[in-house]
């Protein structure tokens, strides 16, 4: 059977949708919790499927073109390639982990809370799975809305003004991007990703799209200065809310300049990209410092997370084919050790009710486990070889480096800076005398806990001990990506020279 030949992307798409009208009929919790597990892991083992029939060639795959509103010229086109393949599976490979870590620890409106999370799940797929301008708007709209109750109806204390603060910032910089949209449409007469990589577009027309694209999905990265909603955000999620936050929602919006501003606004790039590359880099060094005085462990994870996507901006500013996939695979380990990250830190809260480092210390001897999986967790993020997040940071440095040796030396300071801040996170919660007696009686992780952590740790260390297992599907990718980055801008030469 050739998979190519199945609408597997519409079954991986619509499925949680599917799952999530199912939940609304059941009224027992149990139920509900049992529906919404086997949904994300059948839709996680879909998802695998691409794999199966994956060729590492730099094409689109898997894809699906019909009419759908054919009198508006909108299409139903969806497609995936080495850059949106691996977070279309940490979307799916995620699910059942927020799911089941939500077992017992939503204790009201479960329903409504596994309801949004299957919903917000083909919202974030349609993201990195949409080839129509207008499609890719809708699930992009799509996704904001879960986001928005989960974080004001379960989170903390200020979730309202989270959650607002969260929805104005992402709806302003969509109001942009839908104008961009309707431009090109008026320019061109298609919202076909396939047909406006290939149409040559005025250096006027791609200037103004392009800050428009680039607003909105720096909004959502979140880039520096646009980041002032993430802390607020994070800190006052619920735990799951968090690490689909941190996991997948900001990698709609690295993705976005990957899948659009590249491509599609080629001519622009000498004059933006250094732009970004500065902004990145005043992000990756404010929120590292900002990251060393936090007293709250959340909120320092929170701005890590700022940091951390910092260095994927970079990787994406400097065009360079090793920053790129470098870029791609950094969007993934971000997800992993920052979404274990915050799953731990939403553990350590459940047993204790403050997340202050002032109140912890010592929890090796009490939670043998914990301390493992967080000790584990840290040096992922902070970069450690042999775990995935050295092999991403590395790869953006080594291509950052071929272009501009300055950014590249620059950034290896938030290196530096982030195995501070999050060794200090790690001395101030694991190690030191266990002085404080609320911490002497915690329990350890149970076998759910470490059931949900498990598989993300494993992840770390197969990516980095054989990067080149996402690499060999991720460069292909990249290598085209660059090379329809190209074309428009010599057609647009000729045209200049009277050719």
């Amino acid at each position: 059977m050739d998979l190519q030949t199945l609408p597997l992307l519409s079954l991986i798409l619509w499925l949680p949708l599917a799952g999530a009208l199912l939940l609304l009929v059941l009224f027992d919790e149990r139920n509900v919790k049992i529906v919404a597990l086997a949904v994300t892991l059948l839709d996680f083992l879909l998802s695998l499927g691409l794999l199966v029939g994956w060729v590492n060639d730099g094409s689109m795959q898997f894809v699906e073109n019909v009419a759908w509103l054919p009198a508006l010229n909108i299409r139903y086109h969806l497609g995936v390639d080495g850059i949106s393949l691996f977070l279309v599976l940490l979307t799916t490979f995620l699910g059942p982990i927020v799911v089941l870590f939500s077992w017992r620890n939503i204790t009201h409106h479960l329903k409504a809370f596994m309801v949004l999370l299957l919903f917000q799940q083909t919202g974030m797929l349609g993201v990195f799975l949409a080839l129509d301008l207008v499609l890719f708007f809708v699930f992009w709209e799509m996704s904001i809305i879960p986001m928005y109750f989960l974080i004001g109806r379960w989170g903390s204390e200020r979730r309202v003004y989270a959650a607002l603060k969260f929805f104005i910032y992402t709806m302003a910089g969509s109001a942009l991007m839908l104008v961009a949209i309707l431009l090109l449409y008026w320019q061109t007469g298609s919202f076909d990703w396939e047909v406006l990589r290939q149409t040559p577009l005025s250096p006027a027309l791609q200037t103004w799209a392009f800050l428009a694209f680039a607003i909105a999905f720096a909004v959502k990265v979140p880039l520096f200065p646009l980041h002032t909603w993430l802390p607020d955000a994070h800190v006052e999620a619920p735990t799951a809310g968090s690490v689909i936050l941190a996991g997948v929602l900001l990698k709609m919006g690295t993705y976005g300049f990957l899948r659009f501003c590249l491509p599609l606004f080629p001519d622009v790039l000498p004059t933006f990209l250094p732009w970004i590359a500065v902004l990145a880099l005043i992000g990756i060094l404010y929120a590292a410092l900002v990251a060393l005085v936090q007293r709250d462990v959340k909120s320092l994870v929170a701005y890590s997370s700022v940091a951390h996507l910092g260095f994927v901006m970079l990787g994406i500013a400097s065009l360079s084919s090793q920053g790129l996939a470098g870029a791609v695979l950094q969007n993934v380990n971000h997800g992993l050790s920052t979404g274990a990250l915050f799953l731990l830190v939403g553990m350590l809260y459940d047993r204790r009710h403050t997340r202050l480092l002032a109140e912890f210390g010592g929890l090796w001897k009490q939670m043998p486990a914990f301390s493992a999986f967080f000790l584990i967790v840290a040096m992922s993020s902070v970069g450690l070889p042999g775990l995935n997040g050295f092999v991403g940071e590395f790869t953006i440095l080594l291509g950052t480096f071929q272009v501009q040796p300055v950014w590249a030396v620059i950034a290896t300071l938030g290196v530096i800076l982030a195995a501070w801040y999050l060794l200090t996170a790690v001395r101030g919660v694991i190690y030191g005398p266990l002085t404080n007696p609320k911490n002497a009686v915690l329990p350890d992780l149970g076998a759910r806990e470490r059931l949900v952590l498990i598989p993300i740790v494993l992840l770390c260390f197969l990516i980095g001990l054989f990067p080149n297992l996402f690499f060999a599907s991720i460069n292909p990718a990249v290598e085209a990506l660059r090379q329809d980055a190209a074309r428009p801008a010599i057609v647009w030469q000729m045209v200049d020279d009277g050719r």
